[in-house]
C-alpha cells in the first residue's frame, strides 16, 4: 500500500532534479504504489511497439513511440503563483471547519483538511 502523496493529478510541478531538471508540466497520473507521477513532457523515453494484426481496425500499428515515463515524487515541487510569478512551494495540511447538511436537510459544524502552500499559507 502506497503512502498519501501531496501532489494530485493536473497540479502544475516543476522537475527539481534529474535529467529535465528545471522543466514545468501538469501531473497527467499519480501512482501512489510506487510513489511516482508522471508530467506532461517530462522523461520522455521511446517505445518500440510491434505490428499487432487482429484484423479490421482494433490493430495496432507498429514502430516508435514517445510516451512519459514516471519519475520519483521527491524530484517534482508543486508551483504556486504569487505576484504574477509561479514560485515553487512545499505543502502542508490544515483542517479547516466547514458546516455540512445532512440529508433531511439540518446542519452540523465539520472539519476537512485542505492542502495549504507553505510559501503563501494560502489553500490549494
Amino acid at each position: 500500500m502506497g503512502a498519501t502523496l501531496t501532489i494530485k493529478k493536473g497540479d502544475v510541478v516543476r522537475v527539481i532534479a534529474g535529467k529535465d531538471k528545471g522543466a514545468e508540466g501538469k501531473v497527467i497520473a499519480v501512482l501512489a504504489d510506487d510513489n511516482r507521477v508522471i508530467v506532461e513532457g517530462v522523461n520522455r523515453v521511446k517505445r518500440h511497439t510491434k505490428i499487432v494484426n487482429k484484423g479490421g481496425r482494433s490493430g495496432t500499428t507498429g514502430g516508435i513511440i514517445t510516451q512519459e515515463s514516471p519519475i520519483h515524487v521527491s524530484n517534482v515541487m508543486l508551483l504556486v503563483e504569487v505576484d504574477g510569478k509561479k514560485v515553487p512551494t512545499r505543502i502542508g495540511a490544515k483542517r479547516v471547519a466547514v458546516t455540512k447538511t445532512r440529508p433531511d436537510g439540518t446542519t452540523y459544524p465539520a472539519h476537512r483538511s485542505v492542502r495549504v502552500a507553505t510559501k503563501t499559507g494560502e489553500e490549494i
